[in-house]
């Protein structure tokens, strides 16, 4: 034998136990289970490939067909199952929230006449005056005039000893221009007119705005002051416009502010605004709180969250639901057997999901793990078998395959 077929020889023997080999090799990987999934079950069938034929009830997902799935392979796969039951939907909205003065407690301070300005007891924005307080002494010489004239009238009817008409006309006209019953018997006791008119706070609280310096010349339309009673203060939320539903006359909050120092405390809704914000599509919401040592301070800005309670309905994890962009499905378990089942989608929470329709109470099903059981399902609703294709294992024929041929004649050359 010449060197070259003796080459030629040794190559083709190599070529032919490689061959057996790894005909071998597939053999014995079809001998046993498609880990981690088991065959799926087949009947007896034509030597034609049969594939596998995705479920037709109505309830089942397209293009999945359900699989059997031992408890040892659950806990190796990290599969959670989860009961379906009812529950009260609790839904949390949260919004963007800011502290503004009660409107009902500010007050503008104005006087009834014309007049100057001689001087200011509060000169400072934001000090704290209480009710009765002088705020500002203005000279008018319309309310001077009246009381000189008051006072002569007043005279000379208490000469005659006849009480006049126009004498309580007289002492009417100085409560019109502003003058207290106190102010009045004053200048009755004294005979004299007062020259500086005294302005007085109407309610304890802070000022927020000053409006003169002295000097200023005033009248009846110029604001003096404002002040604000902060011992309760307004909350206003902005909620979104898809969370507008959510929310009601005596819903409750939980309010945080975390500048202000205190602790997140609970209010409810008082008013609801009847436009929204076109710039910020937001519709304002406003609470109510008691602020007795002054810690909620107007402009302060926090967080509100709003917890409403709706109808009891089915939800399940978010985890538990496979979208195709499609359809949406679960798998519903029956003994070791999981079937994909169609669902119908509702109100979409933080990590769970309503379903509408495709479960019914006390029914079980795949809460984690689910995707791995999806790609089993799809796979072998494509035909592909038992077993991922990675594995090896092939097509379901409905026959025993026989085991590789060997080559009787190893020497035998073509």
């Amino acid at each position: 034998m010449t060197p070259l077929l003796a080459r030629v020889t040794s190559l083709v023997a190599a070529v032919v136990a490689t061959a057996m080999l790894f005909s071998g090799a597939l053999w014995i990987q079809r001998s046993r289970d498609a880990w981690p999934f088991p065959p799926a079950p087949q009947a007896a069938a034509p030597a034609a490939i049969a594939p596998a034929v995705p479920a037709t009830d109505a309830g089942s997902a397209h293009n999945r067909v359900a699989i059997d799935v031992t408890s040892s392979t659950l806990q190796q796969l990290g599969v959670r199952l989860e009961t379906v039951a009812r529950e009260s939907l609790t839904e949390v909205v949260r919004a963007v929230a800011t502290v503004v003065p009660d409107e009902s407690r500010i007050s503008h301070v104005h006087t009834r006449v014309s007049g100057w300005v001689e001087q200011l007891d509060v000169n400072t924005t934001g000090e704290t005056v209480r009710a009765g307080q002088p705020l500002a002494h203005i000279f008018s010489q319309e309310l001077f005039s009246s009381q000189t004239e008051y006072l002569a009238i007043r005279k000379t009817t208490s000469a005659s000893g006849i009480t006049s008409v126009v004498v309580a006309g007289g002492r009417t006209r100085l409560g019109v221009l502003g003058m207290t019953p106190a102010d009045i018997d004053a200048i009755e006791q004294t005979g004299e007119p007062k020259r500086l008119f005294t302005v007085a706070a109407p309610r304890s609280g802070v000022v927020v705005n000053r409006g003169v310096t002295v000097g200023a010349a005033v009248d009846p339309s110029t604001t003096l002051l404002t002040i604000a009673d902060l011992s309760r203060v307004w909350i206003l939320a902005e909620v979104p416009e898809a969370n507008i539903a959510s929310v009601n006359i005596s819903t409750r909050a939980l309010v945080d502010f975390p500048a202000s120092g205190l602790a997140p405390f609970g209010a409810r809704i008082d008013f609801i605004y009847p436009t929204l914000s076109e710039r910020t599509r937001t519709l304002r919401v406003r609470l109510s709180a008691a602020n007795p040592k002054g810690a909620l301070r107007p402009g302060l800005y926090g967080t509100v969250a709003f917890e409403s309670t709706g109808p009891s309905v089915i939800t399940v994890p978010r985890d538990a639901v496979v979208d195709t962009g499609e359809q949406q499905h679960v798998f519903v378990a029956t003994g070791d057997r999981f079937e994909p089942r169609t669902v119908t989608l509702g109100v979409q929470l933080a990590d769970r999901v309503e379903i509408r329709t495709g479960l019914d109470d006390g029914e079980r099903i795949v809460a984690a793990g689910v995707f791995l059981l999806d790609s089993e399902s799809r796979l072998r609703a494509t035909g592909g078998g038992g077993g991922h294709s990675g594995h090896g294992a092939p097509a379901a024929t409905g026959k025993t395959p026989a085991p590789p041929a060997t080559d009787p004649h190893p020497g035998h050359r073509p």
